[in-house]
C-alpha cells in the first residue's frame, strides 16, 4: 500500500510539473486589430504569402467592443494574433491595386518565391481552406 501511495504522489508531482511547463509555453499572444495599410510592410508581405488567392473569401465577421459588426482578415504570427480590418470591397480593391498580384487576383510567381524565401515559416492557405468564425475569440 505504501508503494502505491508513493507512486501516486510521484505521478501527481509529474502531472503538476508538466501542467506548469505547458502553461509557461502557452503564453497568451497579444491581439491586434489594424487596417491593412497601417501594418508594417513585413506583416503585409506575410499576409500576401498566406493569402495568395486574395483576401475577400477569407474575411470573418465579429462584434467589436462597441457592439458593431466588423469584418476582418485573420492572421497569426508567432508573436501576435491579427485581425486586419477590411470590408469585402476593400479586400478586392487592395488586391486589384497591388502590383504583387496579377490581373487574375493571384500573387505573382516571382513575388511568391521572394516572400517564401524571406518567410520560410509561413504556410499559405489553400483555396479551399475555410476560416472558422466560431474560433475567433471575443478578446479582440
Amino acid at each position: 500500500m505504501e508503494v502505491f501511495k508513493n507512486q501516486l504522489y510521484l505521478s501527481c508531482i509529474f502531472l503538476y510539473v508538466e501542467t506548469v511547463k505547458l502553461g509557461i509555453m502557452r503564453k497568451a499572444k497579444p491581439n491586434v486589430i489594424k487596417d491593412f495599410e497601417k501594418l508594417e510592410p513585413e506583416i503585409q508581405e506575410q499576409i500576401k504569402l498566406n493569402y495568395q488567392q486574395g483576401f475577400s473569401q477569407h474575411l470573418i465577421t465579429f462584434t467589436n467592443r462597441d457592439g458593431l459588426l466588423v469584418s476582418a482578415l485573420p492572421f497569426e504570427t508567432e508573436e501576435k494574433n491579427y485581425l486586419v480590418r477590411m470590408t469585402v470591397s476593400e479586400a478586392v480593391a487592395i488586391i486589384e491595386e497591388d502590383d504583387d498580384y496579377g490581373d487574375d487576383g493571384v500573387l505573382k510567381g516571382r513575388i511568391k518565391d521572394e516572400y517564401s524565401d524571406k518567410y520560410p515559416e509561413n504556410e499559405p492557405l489553400a483555396d479551399n481552406d475555410v476560416i472558422d468564425e466560431d474560433a475567433v475569440s471575443d478578446d479582440y
